[in-house]
C-alpha cells in the first residue's frame, strides 16, 4: 500500500498540473470501488475549481469551489496518471475515473485490485468524519516526543504494530516504521509501554527524517507505485532494513545480518544487534 512519501508525492504532481483549474467533466468506468462512487459523482464536481490539493495520513483532499471536496485513497494498487498538452490520455484497463480539467489536460485514476476510493464530503466538515475524526498527528507537522510518549503510556502492544495504528500517528506504513525504528535503535518488538521519554524523542525524530528523505526521492516503487508521470519512486535504494532480510547491517561496526518476523500479519526486517 502507498504510504505517506507515495501519497505526498502525488498530492505534489496533481497539485503542480492541475491546481487553479475546472473540472470539466469526468467520465466513470466503475463505480463499484472499495466505497462505491456516487451516482452524481460527476454532476457534483463538474465546473467546480480545483482550489488546493492537501494530504491527510494516506489521503489525498481534492478542494473544490461551492464548499465540496474530493476524498482520494489510491487503495493497495491505485496510481493517478496525468496527461497534459502534447501528451494525450492512454486509456488503460483499470482507470475507474478520468478526470477532464482546464485546458487539455486530464488525470487517471487506474486501480487493478479497486482497495481504493474517491468520494466526496463538504469542504466544513470532511476533518469531523471518519476516518479523518479519529486520526492521530501528522508525523511531519506538530508531533512530538511528549505525544507519541504519551500515547504509548501504559499500551502492551508492541512498538511496531502501535506506530502503525493511525490514532496514534497518521500516515506512517509497514516500510517507514521499520526505517524509523532501526534508525532510532528500538527493537520492534519491545511493549509500547516500556519505551522510555529519549526513545520517544528518537523515534520522531528518525520517523521524520526518513519520511522527507523518501518524499525527496520520490517514494518506494516496490510492486505498483508510480509517479502520476510514470516515472518509478526510488527510496528502495537507500532502505536500510526493509526487505533487506539474510544482508548485513548497515551500520559498519556491526557483523550482524538484517532479520525477518512476522507482526500482525506484516512482515518486519530489523538488526537484532543495533535494535534493543
Amino acid at each position: 500500500m502507498p504510504e505517506l512519501p507515495e501519497v505526498e508525492t502525488v498530492r505534489c504532481g496533481l497539485e503542480q498540473a492541475v491546481l487553479g483549474s475546472r473540472i470539466e467533466s469526468v467520465k466513470i468506468n466503475r463505480y463499484d470501488l472499495r466505497v462505491a462512487v456516487p451516482q452524481d459523482f460527476g454532476q457534483s464536481v463538474g465546473g467546480k475549481v480545483i482550489e488546493s490539493l492537501t494530504r491527510r495520513g494516506k489521503y489525498i483532499v481534492m478542494h473544490l469551489s461551492g464548499d465540496i471536496c474530493v476524498v482520494l485513497h489510491l487503495g493497495m494498487s491505485g496510481r493517478v496518471r496525468i496527461f497534459e498538452k502534447g501528451n494525450p490520455y492512454e486509456a488503460r484497463k483499470h482507470d475507474h475515473l478520468i478526470f477532464y480539467v482546464g485546458d487539455d489536460v486530464c488525470f487517471a485514476f487506474e486501480d487493478p485490485r479497486r482497495f481504493g476510493m474517491v468520494y466526496i464530503s463538504e469542504e466544513h466538515n470532511w476533518q469531523n468524519e471518519p476516518p479523518f475524526s479519529k486520526m492521530g498527528p501528522e508525523p511531519l507537522d506538530i508531533w512530538t516526543g511528549k505525544d507519541l510518549f504519551d500515547a504509548l503510556r501504559g499500551k502492551r502492544v508492541n512498538i511496531k504494530s502501535a506506530l502503525l495504528d493511525q490514532r496514534i500517528v497518521s500516515g506512517l506504513g509497514n516500510i517507514y516504521v521499520c526505517e524509523a525504528l532501526y534508525n532510532a535503535g528500538v527493537h520492534p518488538e519491545r511493549p509500547s509501554g516500556s519505551i522510555k521519554r529519549a526513545e520517544a524523542d528518537a523515534i520522531v525524530a528518525c520517523s521524520r527524517d526518513v519520511l522527507e528523505k523518501a518524499i525527496a526521492a520520490g517514494g518506494s516503487t516496490l510492486k505498483d507505485y508510480q509517479k502520476t508521470d510514470g516515472s518509478l519512486g526510488y527510496f528502495q535504494y537507500q532502505f536500510a532494513v526493509y526487505d533487506q532480510e539474510g544482508e548485513a547491517c548497515s551500520n559498519s561496526k556491526c557483523t550482524t545480518t538484517i532479520l525477518r518476523i512476522v507482526q500482525s500479519g506484516r512482515s518486519t526486517f530489523y538488526c537484532p544487534t543495533c535494535q534493543k
